[in-house]
């Protein structure tokens, strides 16, 4: 088969056939035959997750549709669906979801199958508005999964290992506008000072760093126009207004991003901090991140800060952001208010391997764990101490997957062990 690679190009797939179903009964079939088998999202993890020696099945062109229901407030649609596609119709339609992540670029799956997330101190993870989903299990056939079924919390971030999600059913709300404001040059003993204030201000907000400079480069506040935001012009913590668009990368062009200086637009073109007609950076990165109980922010930071020597060389940019907690088994917000550590790493593989170890030694006192979907070294016995319902989701693993089709290597190192 033709090579297929992630985003980044730091993965290339080892599948032996790879497929694009259009309809629910061509899954059913490929998922019946296969000995293993894996669902492709949009290519946006960085490692070997969705990797397979079989049977790759992509659900880009599958079930285009996306089903409004007024009433109970959902939509419903295909997994392969991107979040920047599903935002546009949700708008026609006078709809909106409660949040986003930084890309509108990635499907609505891969997204939730990894608990991704976007920022605000009241903002859980994306999987958190899922209601229900289809899954195509290991023996082809369909299972429908909504809030009040008992397997449902350990089924939603299922990291692929439980079968094809075909269709997902999100929670929506009424549109609204949001504002971005961007500030320049935060000190560092302010953010420690002053966190839950900072981190709380708007409705999202994002704090951008390489970690070496004396301060922190760029403040984001996306507030909601049912929010405030500080007063045009004044300085926000001491950090000074940003008179122009910014990239959150020095020296980068902001045409890739969302509109800032405070001017309100609808929620699918603010909350995202990149436009979906844009690929922000054409996959030249590598990216991490670890999230931790937010009652550690102050200690983590301080601990990375330490590394600074280690990490800026390796770097373009570094995110911190806050996650609501969540129910969900395996979201690394599980039962925690939490904050995010996240870097952009320039292609260097061998030197970002090299030193995750190192990061991950100085967030282990912390309690850290690792996006899913993102490059990271702890393997299965430490991950096991960091997730309480890890061998319940390990149960619900082996008796939708008996055979095991669904897992493959990163699955066995990372997540189930042996």
């Amino acid at each position: 088969m033709p090579h297929h690679t992630n985003w980044a190009r730091n993965v290339e797939y080892s599948a032996a056939r790879f497929h694009r179903p259009t309809s629910l009964d061509e899954v059913k079939e490929i998922v019946a035959k296969a000995k293993a088998v894996s669902a492709l999202g949009s290519g946006h993890s960085f490692n070997t997750l969705a990797d397979t020696p079989g049977d790759l099945i992509s659900l880009e062109a599958f079930n285009p549709e996306a089903v409004l229901d007024r009433e109970a407030r959902t939509v419903t649609a295909s997994g392969g669906i991107r979040y920047g596609e599903l935002g546009a119709r949700l708008q026609a339609e006078g709809f909106a979801l409660a949040n986003l992540a930084s890309l509108p670029h990635i499907s609505v799956a891969g997204a939730i199958a990894t608990a991704t997330h976007g920022s605000g101190c009241a903002n859980r993870s994306l999987a958190s508005a899922v209601a229900g989903l289809t899954l195509v299990t290991a023996s082809g056939e369909t299972l429908a999964l909504t809030r009040t079924s008992p397997d449902f919390a350990g089924a939603v971030v299922g990291l692929g290992a439980l079968g094809i999600v075909t269709s997902v059913t999100l929670d929506i709300e009424p549109t609204f506008t949001v504002a971005v404001s961007v500030y320049e040059e935060l000190a560092w003993d302010t953010l420690l000072n002053h966190f839950d204030a900072i981190t709380g201000a708007a409705y999202s907000v994002s704090l951008f760093t390489n970690w070496a400079r004396d301060t922190i480069d760029q403040v984001w506040l996306k507030q909601r126009s049912s929010g405030a935001l500080p007063v045009a012009g004044q300085r926000f913590h001491g950090a000074v207004p940003a008179r122009v668009q910014r990239h959150p990368v020095r020296g980068v062009s902001p045409e890739a991003c969302t509109g800032q200086l405070g001017i309100a637009g609808h929620w699918i073109d603010r909350l995202s901090h990149f436009r979906l007609d844009f690929t922000p950076s054409q996959g030249d990165e590598l990216q991490s991140e670890y999230i931790l109980p937010r009652a550690h922010a102050a200690e983590a930071i301080q601990a990375l800060r330490a590394l600074a020597g280690r990490i800026a060389p390796l770097l373009h940019i570094a995110e911190i952001r806050t996650i609501a907690a969540d129910g969900l088994w395996l979201s690394m917000a599980y039962r925690e208010a939490s904050v995010g550590f996240h870097f952009t790493w320039k292609r260097l593989q061998p030197e970002v391997e090299a030193l995750l170890p190192i990061l991950e030694e100085a967030l282990a006192p912390f309690r850290a764990r690792p996006h899913w979907g993102k490059l990271f070294h702890a393997q299965a016995g430490h991950i096991a101490t960091l997730y309480e319902k890890l061998p319940a989701f390990v149960s619900l693993a082996e008796r939708l997957d008996p055979g095991h089709k669904f897992r493959n290597d990163f699955l066995t190192r990372h997540v189930f062990g042996g």
